[in-house]
């Protein structure tokens, strides 16, 4: 290993540990990553940080990737190569950056995980004897009926509902009103709550959902209580929201329409 090199990257975790404070295991990480762009240095006969140029860059990410490096754990190489020549950048030992305009191999967008229709089912058959199992049953058909984001069904007021029409006004993303329609399971789910939401609601608060407290529910409690449900139904997986609204697209797609959210 040349000396030039080694001395870069030791001055650099340094130059970490005191200014940046990272964490122990964050150094040894950033540490691993320079150990193998050292090594491909020593392989190509580079001795010095300016003898390298963005082919050099481009070759090093191939070559990692190559041996089996995930494109996320390449990108986390690059970010670390590139943090390198900032600091040597600022010392004055590298006129430029030859990793600059080399880009990591993409990652595989991951597939969103769903619920198959006879789970999601299973999901959803619980009895509602309290007040809490009520309005829950009512969040998930509606979740699973209409295709909800938590946040929308947490913004959801009464004025807008449209339950005999069986249709929701929601504010979706840039502020934008749309208008969803609701299936019949939702519509029973939701109409029950209404009636015992009125014996819990707060003077004032126009909120659909409500604690026990009387306000409007809170993204956490929903996200917790979606999960309980789904251990007490006895299903393997860890259940939050947006399962929800995948599920619903699939089951959309995969059925043509004749599922809970269009009945």
């Amino acid at each position: 290993m040349s000396d030039g090199l080694a001395s870069g990257v030791s001055r650099f975790l340094q130059s970490l540990r005191n200014e940046r404070r990272l964490s122990p295991h964050t150094e040894s990480a950033y540490a691993h990553d320079l150990k193998t762009l050292v090594a491909y240095c020593d392989e190509h006969s580079v001795t010095e940080w300016d003898g390298l140029d963005p082919q050099h860059i481009r070759s090093f990410a191939a070559q990692v990737h190559r041996r089996g490096l995930a494109p996320r754990s390449v990108q986390r190489r690059l970010s670390a190569t590139r943090s390198l020549f900032r600091y040597l950048i600022r010392e004055g030992e590298l006129k430029r950056d030859p990793s600059a305009d080399v880009q990591a191999p993409k990652s595989r967008k991951r597939l969103p995980v769903t619920l198959d229709a006879d789970t999601m089912a299973r999901l959803l058959e619980f009895r509602a004897d309290d007040s809490l199992a009520l309005r829950d049953k009512a969040i998930m058909e509606l979740f699973y009926s209409s295709g909800l984001r938590l946040a929308e069904l947490l913004g959801l007021d009464l004025a807008d509902l449209d339950l005999r029409d069986r249709a929701v006004r929601v504010m979706g993303k840039g502020r934008k009103d749309r208008i969803v329609p609701v299936g019949r399971q939702a519509v029973a789910a939701v109409s029950r709550w209404l009636a015992e939401r009125a014996t819990i609601a707060g003077v004032g608060e126009m909120a659909v959902f409500v604690g026990m407290n009387g306000r409007r529910l809170g993204p956490r409690i929903v996200q917790r209580r979606i999960a309980q449900w789904a251990r007490r139904q006895g299903l393997p997986e860890h259940v939050h929201p947006h399962m929800f609204r995948h599920s619903f697209a699939s089951h959309l797609l995969e059925s043509s329409g004749d599922l809970r959210a269009v009945q």
